[in-house]
């Protein structure tokens, strides 16, 4: 973690003025090499040129200040496509807060080569998403609201008329789709449309449920375009779809179902079947591992395969694994086998590629890359790297050109495109409103934890300042998950976040502890059954450091994080008193009642050890939640959470409220009206950004 004196103070505009002075030095020297043969007096004229040219340069540099409106109103784009023959890439644009009740989105088309300005297809009045390309790369088919706000429908836009059509009027909705090889057939996943009965039900308020009863899977459900007709296959009985997608060659339907739409069981009971669109039969290939996702197929010598992406087996703590299985004509199917055992990397999701094996975006340390199954090994081998975050990877029928989404340290998330083999292009410029922001430089970071093991993470310094400035008051913020990663991105969102806090003047460290996403299967299994224990003296290894290094001023420190990093910031204030400040976003106080009320209750009881309900106790959870520690906090906690949290309801935030105000600790405790586990309403992000900057100018100012 020791870097060259200088470095942290190569501010990026400094670095940018740097830049632009190598550009004018060089263009004088081909224009006349007037830094070499001329004698010195020529040489001071162009020094002094080239001063006056850069403070030219500095004075037309306005700084803006970053506001919370400049945060929560600005765009991001997700949800690409890139079309089969590599020409153009259709993805949504959002804003980040939510005004009104609806979500609302755009449909965006650009050109892969640059070529052109970015074309929008839809309004931005209602909530369009899921763009999926035709076979001909003239049509978009995509979800979208418009009919009736909070329902989704199949409509298509042509790319040469502009027209957009509504293909389907399901009663209730539609939650997927998938145009197939045949122009005149779509795959539509919705649930039966409700019967006389249930609309009795409902408008009478006759509505008692009784679990089991009346579930309503989602169906997979056959559209014929022209005649509009739709044909539900007798097919996976109840079980709830979630996921098609077709062989390259037109033919079969690799189908993954969950057993229940509820996540707990769903999620952890997947299964794998076979449809032929034009026959209806069906086959089943029995379960698939937990969480699995990112279905694809692909063929090997043996014939076809499916892979997808789950957590590594059997358990359910620790790295997603790519796992692949053939798939016969007829017999039994293969084993499940794991493709990335062993590895330091963690892929995050499959494309499919119709004429060769499939790509994976992997997340590697900091940084992202694109690997190729290699159908010899059978393995993943990586053929390009992105710096930074990327997500959303697409790519064309012959796996040659793909599309992501990209963040650098000091770059929004934007629309990239290029050849797999990299580099990529930037096509879109999103948020162009922050280009004149002075951000803190970020740092990467690498250390050692205390029994050795290798760690990394970010430091971003107060905007305008270096290293040598210090110390500064240094505010930790944790990722969630376990399983997620600070990648080296731009750090800014609703949530507190790094350099919303670093341009008021925090040091912000981002670590990434054992548990995290980026160091393959055996670093991120290794919280299981143990969340808060070397996790969380890898995070004090890292603050620790700082402190030595003069970054961090050891009276001055502050913690915070979201999800599980709510978590960490809750078992921080149990642990010591070190903390002057903390803010626990959505965070967890209990794991034995996170098992029983979460949605997600197999995965929490994985991670805490225990449910609960085993006997008497104490049970191992109890040793690992921070309502255990309550009576020994002394840090003022700023506790923010969802009214509506189904993956960590708010009762996990009452229940600390409680504790705290029963042992009169310096606390406050928020409540946001309507709001899940993220917060999407635009003035609750602006009340999450104000509150928690507030907050920490408060205790360590």
């Amino acid at each position: 973690m020791r870097y060259p004196a200088d470095f942290a103070c190569r501010t990026p505009e400094r670095r940018d003025r740097g830049d632009f002075v190598r550009r004018v030095i060089q263009r004088e020297r081909h224009r006349g090499g007037v830094f070499g043969d001329v004698g010195h007096e020529i040489r001071v004229v162009v020094q002094r040129l080239v001063a006056v040219v850069v403070d030219r340069y500095r004075a037309s540099v306005t700084r803006t200040q970053l506001t919370a409106e400049l945060v929560v109103d600005g765009r991001v784009p997700h949800a690409l496509a890139l079309s089969p023959d590599g020409k153009r890439v259709a993805y949504v644009v959002a804003p980040v807060g939510r005004a009104g009740d609806h979500a609302v989105s755009e449909l965006w088309v650009a050109a892969t080569d640059g070529t052109g300005s970015p074309r929008r297809l839809t309004s931005g009045e209602a909530h369009d998403s899921a763009p999926r390309w035709a076979a001909d790369s003239l049509l978009v088919y995509f979800l979208s609201d418009r009919a009736e706000r909070g329902t989704a429908q199949v409509h298509r836009v042509g790319l040469l008329d502009g027209v957009v059509e509504a293909v389907t009027s399901w009663a209730g909705g539609v939650s997927g789709h998938l145009p197939l090889a045949d122009p005149d057939l779509v795959v539509v996943i919705a649930a039966d449309e409700p019967s006389a009965e249930d609309e009795r039900r409902d408008r009478e308020r006759d509505d008692a449920r009784v679990w089991g009863e009346r579930v309503r899977p989602d169906r997979l459900r056959l559209l014929d375009v022209r005649s509009r007709e739709v044909r539900t296959p007798d097919a996976f009985g109840d079980r709830h779809v979630v996921d098609v997608v077709q062989r390259p060659d037109g033919g079969t339907l690799a189908v993954l179902t969950w057993s229940t739409p509820d996540v707990d069981p769903g999620l952890v009971e997947p299964g794998l079947h076979l449809l032929n669109p034009d026959s209806g039969v069906t086959r089943d290939l029995g379960p698939a591992a937990a969480d699995a996702s990112s279905l694809v197929w692909w063929s090997a010598d043996d014939g076809w395969h499916l892979a997808y992406v789950a957590k590594t087996p059997p358990a359910l703590v620790g790295g997603h694994a790519v796992l692949d299985v053939a798939v016969p004509v007829s017999g039994p199917v293969g084993q499940h086998r794991n493709l990335t055992a062993g590895t330091t990397s963690c892929p995050s999701n499959l494309v499919q590629v119709d004429t060769g094996p499939p790509l994976a975006l992997v997340a590697d340390g900091l940084d992202t890359a694109i690997h190729r199954l290699d159908p010899v090994g059978p393995n993943l081998v990586e053929v390009s790297r992105v710096d930074g975050l990327a997500t959303w990877l697409t790519t064309n029928r012959h796996g040659d050109a793909v599309a992501a989404v990209v963040s650098t340290s000091y770059e929004p998330g934007n629309v990239h495109a290029g050849p797999t083999s990299g580099p990529l292009t930037r096509l879109t410029d999103l948020r162009p409103e922050l280009r004149d922001i002075r951000w803190g430089v970020q740092e990467r970071l690498s250390y050692a934890a205390s029994d050795g093991l290798t760690l990394d993470g970010l430091l971003i310094l107060p905007a305008g300042r270096c290293r040598k400035d210090g110390p500064f008051p240094l505010v930790t913020l944790v990722h969630g998950g376990p399983y997620d990663r600070h990648a080296d991105r731009l750090m800014l969102g609703w949530h507190p976040s790094g350099q919303w806090l670093a341009t008021a003047g925090y040091a912000v460290f981002l670590p990434n502890p054992r548990g995290g996403k980026g160091h393959g299967h055996d670093f991120a299994v290794r919280v299981a059954g143990a969340v808060g224990l070397d996790e969380w003296t890898d995070i004090c290894a890292g603050i620790d450091l700082l402190i030595a290094d003069g970054v961090a001023d050891p009276d001055r420190l502050g913690i915070g994080g979201w999800s599980h990093g709510g978590f960490m910031a809750a078992w921080a204030v149990g642990q010591t008193d070190r903390f002057k400040a903390a803010v626990m976003g959505a965070g967890i106080s209990d794991w034995g009642m996170l098992a029983a009320t979460g949605q997600e209750g197999p995965f929490e009881s994985a991670l805490g050890g225990s449910s609960g309900w085993e006997g008497t106790g104490p049970h191992r959870h109890d040793r690992l939640s921070p309502i255990s520690y309550a009576a020994k906090v002394r840090t003022p906690v700023l506790i923010l959470h969802g009214e509506n949290d189904t993956n960590v309801p708010v009762s996990q935030a009452e229940f600390f409220h409680r504790a705290l105000r029963r042992f009169a600790v310096e606390h406050e405790y928020v409540v946001y009206p309507r709001e899940n586990h993220s917060i999407r309403e635009r003035n609750h992000q602006l009340d999450v950004l104000r509150r928690t900057r507030a907050w920490f100018d408060r205790w360590l100012g």
